[in-house]
């Protein structure tokens, strides 16, 4: 619990706290950026509904740059498997420089849409020839100085990658870059973890069951560096990947990984998407999070996520951006339940109970799963937590007359034009009137690099 005086004093007549709506709240803001008990001074009145920040638990920020470049049809069926040829075409031409001005534009574009944390899960780590950088961990920290230009809040995953499918073939001269062995990966992890602060976490990356030979996966996971803090993977995206998990390891992918591995709450299992009955029920029982990405899934061809099921079932979970073909949280959400509602021809499937608001139960399990996924003291307004938090526009005409039994399924489902007019994150305001404290200066370098990247 913060003991430190407030910096800001804060009052609103609608501010989600305790996973509700209570009117009339108050709250401070103390000077290491963190939330803190109101004092008696006349506090600054947040005009509009206040809700926390939402954490995004699965980016790649490279791919913000190349969204909409892959739409075009090619000679046969496209799938994840052709669009991950022209992602690893894209991804030969980034270097340090490039990455940080496409990950600041990314974060500053988070930010104005209602993400106050982001999870990086990072595979760029060398150059494209599969050479170490002068200093390793280059790439990696591009990625921590554009968090803290933007001002969001970090949880770095480098990802450990070392091979290119389950029979533990070499990786391809595209995935050179990628790769690392488990010595390598893990000084990786000891450098990087030197750069920790309040506004940065470092946790673990798993690519993928594909990417790393069985062999190898036992001393990965007795690693001291995997019993503590976040642990992410890729898992069952693809229909194609359970095919071929079950044909060299005899086990699905998700099946094969609880039999291996020793999964619990610190897991985050990035898209899930084809589970059976057994394997929803287990990973809900397990307290890991299912990190679901809707509209990178709906892009991609994946599938759709059991939901209903695995909210039965208990299951925590968590929306990310993935590949940023879109970058919004309300967007991810609504997705997440228009997809249920196209699958099952009904309508309201996240709601489970009578009387149930679809908007705020998926805006509260994607709060805590959130949260749960980064790592990190966030998601909450309560003392003690990490000052992120958005202010929704009160003029907005989405939300106009809406009260706080409909204001969270308004926000969902009533509009393209994005509500969230101020956020604060870390103790900081860093959009005031939908405009960011510096994006002028970031967009123009972003359009730079992305320049210099088309002409090579």
């Amino acid at each position: 619990m913060s003991e430190t005086a407030a910096v800001y004093q804060f009052s609103a007549a609608h501010a989600w706290a305790d996973a509700q709506w209570r009117s009339d709240a108050s709250f401070g803001v103390d000077s290491h950026g963190g939330i803190c008990a109101a004092a008696g001074d006349v506090p600054t009145y947040l005009d509009g509904w206040v809700l926390p920040g939402m954490p995004n638990l699965h980016s790649h920020a490279f791919q913000r740059a190349m969204a909409g470049l892959a739409e075009r049809r090619g000679p046969g069926d496209d799938s994840f498997w052709t669009w991950r040829e022209t992602m690893y075409s894209f991804a030969e031409r980034i270097d340090p420089d490039s990455l940080q001005a496409i990950a600041a534009q990314l974060y500053v574009e988070m930010l104005k849409a209602g993400y106050t944390q982001v999870c990086e899960f990072h595979y760029l780590h060398h150059q494209p020839d599969g050479v170490p950088y002068a200093q390793p961990e280059a790439m990696s920290l591009a990625l921590i100085e554009a968090a803290r230009e933007a001002g969001i809040a970090l949880t770095l995953l480098p990802v450990l990658y070392m091979s290119g499918g389950f029979d533990g073939r070499a990786l391809s001269q595209r995935q050179r870059r990628f790769g690392n062995n488990v010595d390598g990966y893990l000084q990786l992890l000891a450098n990087l973890r030197k750069h920790e602060s309040r506004d940065v976490r470092v946790g673990v990356a798993l690519h993928s069951l594909r990417a790393i030979p069985e062999s190898a996966w036992r001393s990965v996971v007795e690693q001291d560096a995997l019993k503590t803090g976040p642990v992410h993977i890729h898992i069952a995206e693809q229909i194609g990947e359970v095919q071929d998990c079950l044909a060299t390891r005899g086990a699905r992918p998700v099946e094969w990984l609880f039999e291996h591995a020793p999964v619990d709450s610190r897991w985050c299992l990035v898209h899930a998407t084809h589970l059976t009955e057994q394997e929803t029920a287990q990973l809900a029982r397990s307290g890991a999070i299912a990190g679901l990405c809707p509209t990178t899934e709906a892009n991609l061809g994946d599938g759709l996520f059991p939901l209903a099921r695995y909210l039965d079932a208990g299951g925590t979970l968590g929306v990310g951006s993935d590949s940023h073909i879109s970058v919004s949280p309300i967007e991810e959400l609504r997705w997440l339940e228009y997809g249920q509602r196209l699958s099952t021809r009904h309508r309201n499937v996240a709601a489970r109970h009578a009387g149930d608001s679809v908007g705020e139960t998926l805006w509260r399990a994607a709060l805590k799963g959130g949260a749960q996924a980064a790592d990190m003291p966030i998601a909450a307004l309560e003392v003690g937590k990490r000052a992120d938090f958005i202010v929704l526009d009160p003029e907005a005409p989405s939300l106009a007359a809406r009260d706080s039994r409909s204001v969270m399924d308004s926000l969902l489902f009533a509009g393209n034009r994005s509500p969230v007019r101020h956020v604060m994150a870390g103790g900081k305001w860093v959009v005031r009137d939908f405009v960011h404290r510096d994006e002028t200066r970031i967009a123009a370098r972003y359009r730079a690099a992305v320049m210099r990247l088309a002409g090579a």
